[in-house]
């Protein structure tokens, strides 16, 4: 017998216990560097933060891959699912600085050697929850190929691909405008800001000029800026302000003479037309200044505070000194005019600052010609996107692209392999660390403080987890990936760049049989999924701030994670946001101990036939290429709708309609395996009681009945196994008696349309048996008939259904309690006949008609009836649409009014039929 179950479904009981064998076991690890066994199927994780906790994002993602790796195993490839996690610059920079500054001290303090440790220190306590949430969850991802961003392997390849770009001419240094966060003190890209519409206010400040002569009015938005002035500048097509020209300004506050000039940026119609000019801290006014050699003037300091020796504004916060600044012009009585204004600021993703453009000293990635061969691997198919609106997307930006600020003003993270000479101030960039400058020969050289921004390690990731730049067989076998699911949050953060940086280095890689390497195989991966948004049950985004945060550990300790797993995957469908309801997990909690308990109606009906002598073999999976001919009807056609379920399972999952699939399942397992063959079944598993000395009756229809019920139940544990692998896992063990055929249920063999019979035959006929059934249930409850009392029924129909009825009375008796059939020549008619495709329908049982509510039902029928039909009679009476219509759609249209009327006929007789109010 196979081992017993307990009687409650249980999640908390088998999903550790299942977790910690995948992991104990090394189920899904591949082995490095080995020869190719079967086709690969690869895919790398999107490493979360080091920092990070498993959100509800996380979790469909992980989801999603967990069921394509499982699901690609199954059907026998190598399933390749990399894991990392990211050291995440800035953000595990943070947590470690939030607690020195708890211990009343800071970075700074203790000096960069110390800081790391402390930072390393974290990381080894810390650092691993998410991945240990991964390993809880059942991920059945490559524990052995588990990398950090910051392993030595993969920080030397950081090292190769920044020396390798700088030596071709790709990195360059230099001082230009970056976004700089005062709070975290570094610069941050364009893709780490955040834009918000505030209704702020705009400053009209008037100017004189050195010479007594007049003034000039300017609009700001940022006064305090002014103290880094260098010129006022007007269009050179103002009539008002061309007489102006060449004049200069005193500015105020200070003791500095600007001049006004004349350039196109300044519109005659925004402000007063005329716009001061800060080349240090505004990205347009550092244009001007380089197109009119303007000096760049820096007034802040690295926290956005004042940096002006001797000014009375000197170590004042921005804002403060825009107060004490605004006072001091109003007092001069320079200040004309505020008014409100509609502001975008820009913040910081991570601390949340507010942006201060910033002059400074950074280094930079050419993007040519890096973007146009990743421009290219889309254009000519070579990586595609799900859904592909993200592919227009991706051009948009990438035929828009600047060059990238790689560096990071930070500590934690790939120090930039740079080297200055103190002597003669030149910079070189080396693998090692020289012994002494190539240049004057100085000895002691100090590297380069900023460390790199962490998207740069984490593009190049697709070929350092092989290797790179070693060759190896790993590279060689599994490069490119086949698939990235990721969100959209992160297509220009890093699927772009893992793009540019894998067509620009892979290129140089021999294919493995030493032939050069084509664009196609240059890219780091095939194709690109972009997983939907999980919002909340009302489909608002989840906020910290809103309270509708979920949290998915919360959620599985309640449910279990099959359910959350299947709760997500029912809904994931591409481009579709996902609207996570705790009510649809209980619903799938429900269908989970549906499951289990069919496993225990399983259970008990081998153990009763193993008693009655019938002989049960759990060998390998069951496939099925033909059926006796005795099988009886429910079985064939049980098999036969499993065939097309496997089919529509692999097309669904090989089109990313994990909804699809999730729901093919769910009714195939539920609404027709669990209500209808289970209960079919029973007809067919009588097992007489043993009987001490008696050798018992064996039929063969039971033998191929249980038979089929094992194979067929088994065989959908492996299909619904990707979805629901903790449950499916504990069944499919339980069920083998502790002696399966594999180690595992993940690593058996997926289910295929090609492992089952087809049986048009039985299909139909089961279907035409549901259809009778179902009405027959229906009459019998409109006229009351207690549910345990049998009734007889007369059918009219045709000698197919008269047929299928009179060969299945037990189905009948069984699944619509009808005790005796009896078959009518004539359509039948009256108040109590129901009709449905092909037939019609009483319950011989007597009771008191409510003639009024029948009276009203029947009138309500001949409405829809009559629509029906005019609608149909106008279409096939349109000689233009009979004429131009498909053959199939007029015919289909005939059948339609023709089903109609019969329907409309009887509903009308029955109306006549009943007694006269």
């Amino acid at each position: 017998m196979p081992n017993e179950l307990p009687k409650a479904y249980d999640p908390a009981a088998i999903e550790q216990k299942w977790a910690d064998f995948w992991v104990t076991e090394k189920l899904f690890d591949t082995p490095a560097n080995a020869e190719a066994t079967s086709k690969p199927f690869v895919m790398l994780l999107p490493p979360p933060n080091v920092t990070g906790r498993l959100h509800m994002g996380h979790m469909l993602n992980q989801t999603e891959m967990d069921i394509l790796a499982r699901w690609h195993r199954m059907r026998g490839e190598e399933s390749v699912w990399v894991p990392g996690t990211d050291h995440a610059g800035i953000a595990t920079q943070m947590m470690v600085e939030k607690q020195l500054k708890a211990e009343g001290t800071n970075r700074k303090e203790l000096g960069r050697d110390a800081f790391l440790n402390r930072v390393w220190d974290w990381k080894a306590q810390y650092g691993g929850a998410i991945t240990g949430q991964m390993r809880r969850l059942g991920a059945s991802v490559d524990w052995g190929r588990e990398y950090f961003t910051m392993d030595d392997n993969l920080s030397s390849a950081v090292t190769e691909a920044f020396v390798r770009l700088h030596e071709q001419g790709l990195i360059y240094r230099g001082s230009y405008i970056v976004n700089w966060d005062p709070v975290q003190q570094t610069a941050v890209s364009d893709l780490e800001v955040e834009h918000k519409e505030i209704v702020g206010k705009i400053y009209h400040l008037r100017y004189p000029f050195a010479d007594g002569s007049g003034s000039i009015v300017i609009a700001t938005t940022r006064p305090e800026t002014m103290l880094g002035d260098v010129a006022v500048v007007v269009n050179p097509t103002d009539e008002r302000y061309t007489g102006f020209l060449g004049k200069t300004i005193k500015l105020p506050l200070t003791d500095r003479e600007i001049p006004i000039l004349a350039d196109d940026w300044a519109k005659p119609e925004f402000g007063t037309g005329a716009v001061k000019v800060t080349p240090a801290h505004d990205p347009n006014d550092y244009e001007i200044g380089k197109r009119h050699n303007l000096a760049n003037l820096t007034i802040m300091d690295e926290t956005a505070h004042i940096d002006l020796q001797g000014s009375p504004y000197h170590g004042m916060d921005r804002y403060e000194a825009r107060e004490k600044i605004l006072a001091d012009l109003d007092a001069l009585g320079l200040l004309v005019e505020v008014k409100d204004h509609t502001l975008a600021i820009a913040t910081s993703q991570r601390s949340g600052a507010v942006i201060e453009p910033r002059l400074s000293m950074q280094w930079f990635l050419k993007i040519q010609p890096l973007a146009d061969k990743a421009i290219g691997a889309v254009k000519e198919g070579h990586v595609r996107f799900t859904p592909p609106m993200y592919e227009k997307t991706y051009m948009n930006w990438m035929e828009n692209i600047h060059d990238w600020c790689i560096s990071r003003q930070l500590w934690w993270g790939h120090r930039i392999p740079a080297y200055h000479c103190p002597e003669c101030k030149t910079t070189c960039v080396s693998r090692t660390r020289p012994d002494r400058c190539g240049s004057c020969d100085h000895a002691e050289l100090q590297q380069e403080t900023d460390v790199l921004d962490t998207w740069f390690s984490a593009g190049l990731l697709p070929f350092t987890v092989f290797g790179w730049p070693e060759p190896s067989q790993d590279s060689a076998k599994f490069y490119p990936t086949d698939l990235l699911v990721t969100g959209f949050d992160i297509l220009f953060f890093w699927v772009a760049r893992m793009i540019m940086f894998g067509t620009h280095f892979m290129l140089d890689v021999p294919m493995p049989d030493g032939s050069k390497r084509e664009l196609k195989d240059a890219v780091p991966f095939r194709e690109v999924y972009i997983h939907a948004l999980v919002r909340d049950a009302d489909r608002q985004k989840m906020s910290k701030t809103k309270g509708n945060v979920v949290d998915p550990i919360e959620v599985i300790e309640r449910f279990g994670t099959d359910a959350v797993r299947f709760t997500l995957a029912s809904q994931a469908s591409p481009g579709t946001d996902i609207a996570f309801s705790e009510a649809r997990t209980e619903g799938y909690r429900a269908f989970a101990n549906k499951i289990w308990n069919a496993a225990r109606f399983l259970f008990m009906q081998v153990e009763r036939a193993k008693l009655s002598g019938y002989k049960m073999t759990m060998g390998a999976a069951m496939t099925v290429s033909a059926l006796p001919e005795i099988t009886p009807i429910e079985t064939r056609w049980i098999f036969a709708r499993l065939r097309a379920v496997c089919a529509e399972v692999d097309r669904a999952l090989s089109d990313y309609r994990f909804d699809e699939a999730a729901n093919a399942v769910y009714q195939f397992f539920w609404g027709e395996f669990c209500d209808w063959y289970l209960e079919l079944v029973k007809l067919r598993l009588e097992f007489p009681e043993p009987v001490e000395g008696v050798e018992p009756i064996q039929y063969p229809e039971t033998a191929i009945s249980l038979a089929g019920l094992v194979g067929v139940f088994e065989a959908s544990l492996r299909l619904l196994s990707p979805f629901m692998p903790f449950l499916t896992e504990e069944i499919w063990n339980s069920l083998y008696e502790g002696k399966p055929p594999a180690k595992s249920i993940a690593l058996t063999h997926f289910p295929q349309a090609s492992d089952y019979p087809a049986d048009d035959t039985a299909v139909s006929a089961i279907d035409t048996l549901q259809s009778l059934i179902v009405t027959v249930r229906g009459l019998r409850k409109e006229l009351g008939v207690p549910e345990k009392e049998a009734a007889p029924i007369t059918l009219h129909g045709d000698n197919r259904i008269l047929a299928l009825a009179d060969a299945n009375r037990d189905m009948l008796a069984r699944m619509a309690r009808v005790s005796e059939v009896e078959f009518a020549p004539e359509p039948l008619t009256g108040a109590n006949v129901r009709s449905g495709t092909g037939f019609d329908v009483t319950v011989a049982y007597e009771r008191q008609i409510d003639v009024p509510a029948e009276r009203e039902r029947l009138t309500k029928e001949i409405v829809k009836f009559t629509k029906g039909l005019e609608a149909a009679n106008r279409q096939l009476g349109n000689e233009s649409f009979v004429a131009k219509a498909p053959a199939a759609v007029v015919e289909g249209l005939k059948k339609q009014q023709a089903e109609t009327q019969s329907l409309y006929d009887k509903a009308k007789a029955a109306l006549e039929a009943l007694p006269p109010e």
